[in-house]
């Protein structure tokens, strides 16, 4: 219990630390806006990351449809701060997308997730252009193809690691639950977890909710500090992005989520000017990785503290 105590106070203290460390930049005016908006961006990375890598790394469900779920939180926060442009309707827009992204996710699990592999691929591929194209017919609501502009910036840095430590900490908890552990074992063999008694579409349905409900989360925070909105933003080309972070760093691991969005963060950073190039770069990374290591760089190691702890009472 002092251990787990002693972890978490540590951890508390590496999450401040890093903030003060930031905010400290931006105060000093060595972090400008342009690196304010990197930071942003690999937020948002983070959290797509996260919802990627918790349905297709922790259940084993190749998808492609996070980035659907993205418009829905993207286009519900620019709708309804339109109409109630305070950080009140911010945040009830956040919540309302959240819904919708859960409703949406739960109509069409239930009968595509008890497909596998590239089955459910191109059904998740399909959900995700069924919602850009309802956007895209959405009249004045959604201003078609066109899109939204104007949208008023309620989104920080600040606030953005804010959802990324809150929702990074709901997901490890998650997975150390009974549920959790009872997911990953499908992603082992779902044979043997359905034989085992574990209702196999039930946990696949929770875990593609949860993500869902994650990536809506990213599409609200993202719409509110880039000010516009357009269908095209949320092509198959969005989920490829966020997918390569999951499998690069390791499918099943948090931690080489984080990394992995991080790294792409930085490296985009300097493609600015090659943006052409960026994708054949990834392209390359990702063969390389399939080749020499399939699970991803860091596989399913995650980073835990408590680790070191033990391993200083065995030098003891």
């Amino acid at each position: 219990m002092k251990k787990n105590l002693k972890v978490n106070l540590i951890w508390f203290g590496l999450i401040i630390g890093l903030f003060l460390i930031l905010k400290g930049l931006e105060l000093s005016g060595i972090m400008n806006l342009y690196y304010i908006q990197i930071l942003m961006g690999i937020g948002i990375s983070i959290l797509m990351g996260l919802g990627t890598n918790l349905v297709l790394g922790f259940s084993g469900q190749f998808t492609l449809g996070q980035a659907g779920f993205m418009a829905i939180g993207a286009y519900s926060s620019a709708i309804i701060t339109g109409m109630m442009p305070t950080y009140d309707g911010f945040y009830l827009s956040m919540v309302v997308g959240v819904i919708i992204a859960a409703v949406v996710a739960l109509i069409f699990g239930i009968p595509t997730l008890r497909l596998k592999g590239d089955y459910l691929a191109i059904a998740t591929l399909g959900m995700a252009e069924i919602i850009r194209i309802i956007i895209v017919n959405g009249g004045e609501l959604t201003n078609g193809a066109a899109g939204l502009t104007g949208i008023l910036p309620y989104t920080s840095w600040p606030v953005i690691y804010f959802f990324v430590v809150i929702i990074t900490i709901l997901v490890l908890n998650f997975l150390r639950s009974a549920t959790g552990r009872q997911a990953i074992t499908i992603r082992e063999d779902e044979i043997a977890a359905e034989s085992m008694g574990v209702n196999v579409t039930k946990l696949k349905v929770i875990i593609f909710v949860i993500g869902a409900m994650i990536s809506a989360i990213a599409g609200s925070l993202y719409v509110s500090y880039i000010g516009t909105v357009v269908p095209k933003d949320f092509a198959i080309m969005k989920s490829i992005d966020y997918l390569i972070i999951a499998v690069l760093r390791g499918l099943g691991s948090i931690t080489g989520t984080i990394i992995a969005a991080v790294v792409l963060g930085i490296i985009n950073m300097f493609l600015q000017n090659v943006s052409n190039l960026r994708m054949i770069i990834y392209a390359l990374a990702l063969i390389l990785v399939m080749l020499f290591r399939p699970g991803g760089l860091l596989g399913t190691k995650e980073l835990y503290l408590s680790k070191f702890f033990n391993k200083s009472k065995e030098g003891k």
